[in-house]
């Protein structure tokens, strides 16, 4: 089956620190850009992170440049997202996407309707207390 599965989440203080983990089933990350994207009750979809599989390159978001880190462990079909100094901002339900072909990994923060891609996770949910 072809999927990619979200972990990681929790409950964490403001300050503290997660890594996510997004493994993908079925696929390898070589052809595609994988992003992720998290949603807040009430609030729009909005693309975090992006890394490509071919290259290696990333991009931020600005509220996040300088806390959080996206890699690739290849040999694991994985990839992380590493957040530290997190806020209570930072809280929401994070989901990752992997959309195959040469979209730039700017284009992957500001595409945040699931048909673009062609596998989403099912989220995992990041609390962060004040």
């Amino acid at each position: 089956e072809v999927q990619l599965v979200e972990s990681g989440g929790g409950l964490v203080q403001a300050g503290g620190s997660l890594r996510l983990s997004c493994v993908a089933s079925g696929f390898t990350f070589d052809d595609y850009r994988i992003g992720w994207f998290r949603q807040a009750p009430g609030k729009e979809r909005e693309g975090v992170s992006c890394i490509s599989g071919s290259d290696g390159s990333t991009d931020y978001t600005d509220s996040v440049k300088g806390r959080f880190t996206i890699s690739t462990d290849n040999a694991k079909n994985t990839v992380y997202l590493q957040m530290n100094s997190l806020k209570p901002e930072d809280t929401a339900v994070y989901y990752c996407a992997a959309v195959r072909g040469e979209t730039s990994c700017t284009t992957v923060l500001i595409t945040t309707i699931r048909a673009e891609y062609h596998y989403w996770g099912r989220g995992t949910q990041v609390t962060v207390s004040a």
